[in-house]
């Protein structure tokens, strides 16, 4: 990977170039993370989804507050704002996760003046708490135990999370609070309405 502060991020996939545009708080915040040794990811990133293949999934929740908590100890909480379950699949790609970002910022599911969903979580200046959720691509079609083969396994998935959190921090303006990639976790939340969405990257125009 190179570049510096904003710009592209190049990485090679497969042997295929992949270009993903960072602002300069996208790029500080992958710098910092490199300076304490933690992998940014794109190293494993896969070939851009098409329309026949499975992809990146977020079950998306209104919330008035939500936490996360590991071993007993909060990783991440937000008052107002969405809590993001997110379902990462091997095919996923930079495409996936610029799309998703988009949306998830954008969507107006929260009530303006007139009660009416006219808001976004910018808007509002909410928060988003985002989880890993392998269990979204859970496939129940045989027996009753769910199989989770179509979930991208670690090593694939891991990237993938860490390029989405990456895009969301550098498009969206509020505070970003997350769980801890395969982790045991607790969720709490207040559902707001309640209102709840499911995305897929596979079908855009949904």
């Amino acid at each position: 990977m190179n570049g510096g502060l904003g710009g592209i991020f190049s990485f090679l996939s497969k042997k295929t170039l992949i270009h993903l545009h960072f602002d300069e708080k996208a790029a500080q915040w992958l710098q910092a993370r490199k300076k304490k040794g933690i992998n940014p990811g794109f190293g494993r990133i896969n070939a851009i989804c098409t329309p026949n293949q499975l992809c990146m999934r977020a079950v998306i929740q209104r919330v008035s507050h939500a936490k996360v908590e590991i071993n007993g100890e909060i990783s991440g909480q937000i008052g107002p704002g969405l809590l993001l379950l997110l379902g990462i699949t091997a095919t996923d790609g930079p495409d996936d996760i610029a799309w998703l970002v988009r949306k998830v910022t954008q969507l107006r599911i929260f009530q303006d003046e007139a009660e009416k969903m006219n808001l976004s979580v910018q808007d509002i200046q909410g928060g988003i708490l985002v989880v890993s959720q392998f269990t979204l691509f859970g496939e129940v079609k045989k027996g009753n135990r769910p199989s989770f083969v179509r979930a991208a396994p670690p090593e694939t998935a891991i990237p993938l999370y860490e390029a989405f959190l990456v895009h969301l921090r550098a498009q969206f303006l509020g505070p970003v609070e997350t769980g801890r990639f395969g982790a045991s976790m607790q969720v709490s939340l207040l559902n707001d309405g309640p209102v709840t969405l499911v995305l897929d990257s596979t079908q855009p125009d949904f």
